[in-house]
């Protein structure tokens, strides 16, 4: 039976100093405060769009770990954010009918809100990773993107995931941090951060700084990551988890190592300037190179390289029938 839930509560991008105090300690209430602050600028923050670009992205992540494409009938995303995995997939004819779930409130109603844009079949709900607020045998297929790093009781989660989804059904769940590649990962952002932020002081370059309160707001906004980036994962491990839930046909993969390497500096420094400096070229010579380095990652250095040192984990598996 699905968890009782109240009428979903109005997002908060306003939160008090006693609520981000008490966020310090409940990684639930962080996640909700930092992604209702979020969700109007999240989708341009993260270069997040639904064109061919993340179209390709999103569908070619879901064929690196699961094969096929479906189309499934009915998905749901966990922890939607602003919609980018379902939503694009749902665009790429992964699945027709899509139900976006985030604990954030703000993040629902922007993932509705570009799922109307699109003229998609979308509707959603608040939801608590760990208690889904759906009827069993529900959806026919379950993603995420980003996802279970933010989730304190992963298992419970997968659990969760498999009483939702029909018997026969899969998840599949992308772009999670290795507990190696988020070591590396972070160490790069935080050098990008400390060499933009302070080249930028020179007089010739002062147009490329961000007004200060931005860099502040930033700043503030990596702070609460701590909080709310909980996890990161080893792949077997990962796989445990999911068949300790119960989960069949388990399978982890990773990818992103070259790519990682230039991808983080890049979105680092793209955080620490101003937008308008950067424009098409730029976001076109990121992506191509980005997309170049997958393909040496996936084609030579995947087959050289233990899984564990790739930056994003991969994770599909299904209900038993």
């Amino acid at each position: 039976m699905a968890a009782e839930h109240d009428l979903d509560p109005a997002p908060n991008p306003h939160a008090t100093e006693e609520q981000v105090e008490a966020a310090w300690t409940d990684p639930k209430l962080a996640n909700v405060l930092y992604h209702d602050w979020e969700a109007g600028t999240y989708d341009e923050k993260w270069s997040i769009s639904y064109d061919e670009r993340c179209i390709d992205y999103a569908v070619g992540r879901f064929k690196a770990v699961a094969g096929d494409a479906g189309p499934y009938e009915h998905a749901m995303e966990l922890g939607s954010g602003t919609g980018f995995f379902l939503l694009n997939l749902m665009q790429g004819g992964v699945a027709k009918k899509g139900s976006v779930t985030d604990l954030s409130p703000g993040m629902v109603e922007v993932a509705l809100r570009n799922g109307a844009n699109l003229g998609l079949d979308v509707d959603g709900r608040v939801a608590d990773a760990e208690r889904i607020p759906y009827d069993d045998n529900t959806f026919d297929l379950v993603v995420g993107h980003a996802v279970l790093h933010h989730i304190p009781d992963v298992q419970a989660a997968f659990a969760e995931v498999l009483r939702v989804l029909k018997p026969g059904g899969r998840f599949v769940f992308a772009g999670e941090p290795t507990k190696i590649g988020d070591r590396y990962a972070r160490k790069l952002g935080q050098l990008t951060w400390w060499l933009t932020t302070n080249v930028t002081k020179l007089p010739r370059l002062r147009g490329w700084r961000r007004p200060q309160e931005e860099l502040d707001e930033s700043s503030r906004a990596a702070a609460l990551e701590a909080v709310v980036d909980i996890h990161t994962f080893d792949p077997a491990a990962l796989e445990g988890m999911a068949r300790s839930a119960g989960a069949a046909r388990v399978r982890a993969v990773t990818e992103e190592f070259a790519a990682a390497l230039f991808g983080w500096p890049v979105r680092t420094f793209e955080a620490a300037v101003p937008r308008e400096k950067l424009g098409f070229k730029w976001a076109m010579f990121a992506y191509r190179t980005w997309q170049r380095l997958s393909a040496v990652d996936e084609k030579l250095l995947a087959k050289v390289l233990p899984r564990s040192l790739f930056y994003n984990v991969l994770i599909t598996g299904t209900k038993p029938e």
